[in-house]
């Protein structure tokens, strides 16, 4: 029977981490799917089956969670009762600012030249610079206990992923 109140970490039976095995997360997670997949309780009564959905729900929001860096760092934040204020400070340190309009202005120019190749050394620079700042999270959270600086890095990352989105909408645009 599966614990609602035990941690996503419990769940998988994994460290609580920030630096956690993709694979074995993955592994973990079909196993615990396929334990609770509500096609195994086709005919089982009403009350195990809406346990078995409720699992299955449980579950893949769990898997979710733990497969996004950022997702990943704001619950272990959470865990740590540390609010990452994303919606309510904005503040962010000015080369990080820099760093951003240069990205945006790159995004505009090659959208208006319709330039692929442009957007997709973009969007490889960007993940570049997620994939470090997700490095950075591991130690903050992993080593440092550094909670403060990893709300900053989160606050970082989730403008990142924006930008990753908006990237990957501009090339989606120009190719169809």
């Amino acid at each position: 029977m599966i614990n609602f109140s035990q941690s996503h970490f419990a769940l998988f039976d994994l460290p609580m981490a920030f630096a956690i095995d993709a694979k074995l997360l993955d592994t973990r997670y079909r196993d615990a799917v396929a334990q609770y997949h509500p096609d195994r309780f086709a005919t089982a009564s009403d009350s195990d089956r809406r346990m078995s959905l409720q699992a299955t729900t449980h579950i893949n929001e769990a898997y979710q969670t733990l497969k996004s860096g950022l997702a990943r760092a704001r619950y272990l934040l959470k865990l740590a009762d540390v609010d990452t204020q994303e919606e309510t400070n904005t503040a962010m340190p000015m080369d990080f600012l820099m760093a951003q309009m240069e990205w945006r202005e790159g995004i505009a120019d090659a959208k208006a030249s319709q330039n692929l190749d442009a957007l997709e050394n973009l969007a490889s620079e960007m993940r570049a610079e997620m994939q470090a700042l997700e490095s950075k999270l591991a130690t903050q959270i992993d080593t440092q206990q550094d909670y403060i600086h990893a709300a900053m890095s989160v606050r970082k990352l989730r403008f990142m992923e924006k930008l990753d989105q908006e990237i990957g909408d501009a090339i989606e645009a120009i190719m169809y």
